[in-house]
């Protein structure tokens, strides 16, 4: 019996550790794939992930990876996840920071091999921790996004940052690409993509609110509405008042109005002088 009960935990702590992993990883992955953008008074929202109705994987390969070559070099590489290998795997010398030999690729966003000396020697040139989403152009936002993800890589003469720069253009009609890869540098590669899940989702931002000056009066407002209410329930219940002169210092309300009034008129006289009833009419005498 105790057998059983100490099996039942152990694969109820085996479920646990599974879903709080997966909830971790659907964060990570929700959060190297979103961006916001203001411009003017309108949201931009990229959610490169989220499920489309002809793409339930949003950006993402349902291949587990993407594949391009240049030259003598081929790359792999997957948008805001670790690529995933059914098939295909790659082969090369030097994979240990992206799985290692039994798994190359498997624990890397960007993987490239070079052809040196007749061998295939991997560089990893992108992992997810790294990769930063920006836009394309910030003078046109509706274009689509940049995802560019690196990694350092440690050489003969010291160490060197490797890069992948992939441009998910916005086409609404279907996903083109990517064809083509560029190098740009030693270790830095970019690549052109259009898909759907490059549009953005445009909400309209209306004004930018009251300001301080709008919160300072509803403050105001509120703690005399507050000192009103709680005077007159006060008045009403404690003191047995009722009728109007439930109203906390009802006579300085009253006559409110007309002090205002009087300070008004007392400021316009002294600011613009006695008036002409109130000069002097006496004039002089010639002795």
């Amino acid at each position: 019996m105790k057998i059983g009960i100490d099996s039942l935990k152990f694969f109820l702590t085996i479920v646990s550790v599974t879903i709080l992993h997966r909830i971790g990883y659907l964060n990570a992955v929700s959060a190297v794939c979103q961006l916001s953008f203001v411009d003017g008074h309108k949201l931009f929202n990229f959610s490169l992930a989220s499920p489309l109705p002809k793409y339930p994987h949003g950006v993402l390969s349902e291949d587990g990876f993407y594949k391009l070559s240049v030259n003598e070099s081929m790359l792999w590489f997957q948008l805001c996840n670790g690529m995933i290998f059914n098939h295909d795997p790659p082969r090369c010398v030097g994979c240990l920071d992206c799985g290692g030999t039994l798994r190359c690729g498997m624990e890397c966003s960007a993987l490239v091999t070079n052809n040196i000396g007749g061998y295939d020697v991997c560089t990893t040139i992108g992992h997810v921790s790294s990769t930063v989403t920006s836009i394309f152009d910030k003078q046109n936002p509706h274009k689509g996004v940049i995802v560019k993800m690196s990694n350092t890589v440690k050489t003969s003469a010291g160490s060197e940052n490797c890069s992948l720069s992939v441009s998910v253009i916005c086409n609404s009609n279907g996903v083109q690409g990517p064809h083509s890869l560029e190098k740009l540098g030693t270790c830095d590669y970019a690549a052109v993509l259009q898909h759907p899940s490059g549009c953005a989702i445009v909400v309209s931002v209306h004004g930018k609110g009251w300001g301080w000056f709008g919160t300072l009066v509803i403050i105001i407002l509120c703690l005399f509405g507050g000192y009103m209410l709680v005077g007159a329930a006060y008045r009403y219940f404690f003191l047995g008042i009722r009728g109007l002169d439930m109203i906390p210092n009802l006579d300085f309300w009253v006559r409110l109005p007309q002090r205002t009034q009087s300070c008004c008129a007392s400021l316009v006289r002294k600011f613009r002088g006695p008036t002409e009833g109130y000069r002097c009419s006496y004039s002089p005498v010639n002795f």
